[in-house]
């Protein structure tokens, strides 16, 4: 993955977050907010997070939310990003792709048209079919934050209710943060 920008710079502490499945997801930590007497790590993934879409002529592309690791959609999805020298990972959270691969120009965006529709906040990074059915996946175009508990040293995946309880005091803690800056 080639970017600019701080997480370039070598400086950015990484670390590894595990889910209740126990995948893990390597990420860098961008903040740390404390709450409640515990930390909570703001984190973006180290490889490229991808999405899966269902293509079908005409219609809106139908996002995947659950597909299983062995799915035969994946191994497809495998062969074919192999051959633009990439790995698919079944990481926690999301699937990503490890490689080199050119990310989306912030200024090219500003051109495309203004509209709330999902196909405008993702790139197609590859398309393939699978029983005659067509398949992309995409590269979300806003950042793609994962959020974890620090529990002695260790990140763990913020899920489920306690996401849903914790999520919105976080983005008020960081309003509050660009607000003093």
């Amino acid at each position: 993955m080639s970017s600019s920008g701080p997480n370039n710079s070598g400086d950015v502490p990484t670390l590894l977050v595990k889910d209740s499945e126990g995948r893990d997801l390597l990420c860098f930590l961008e903040q740390l907010i404390p709450l409640d007497g515990k930390d909570y790590a703001l984190l973006t993934p180290v490889d490229t997070p991808v999405c899966l879409f269902r293509l079908k002529d005409g219609d809106e592309p139908e996002v995947i939310d659950s597909i299983t690791s062995n799915e035969p959609i994946l191994s497809v999805a495998d062969v074919v990003l192999q051959e633009h020298e990439l790995t698919l990972v079944r990481s926690a959270v999301t699937l990503t792709v490890n490689g080199e691969l050119d990310e989306p120009d912030p200024e090219d965006l500003d051109e495309d048209e203004a509209g709330d529709d999902e196909s405008e906040t993702y790139e197609l990074l590859v398309s393939f079919l699978v029983d005659e059915l067509e398949y992309g996946l995409y590269i979300p175009l806003d950042p793609f934050f994962v959020v974890a508990r620090m529990d002695d040293g260790a990140a763990v995946l913020v899920e489920g209710d306690e996401f849903d309880q914790i999520q919105p005091r976080i983005e008020a803690e960081l309003d509050e943060r660009e607000l003093s800056e």
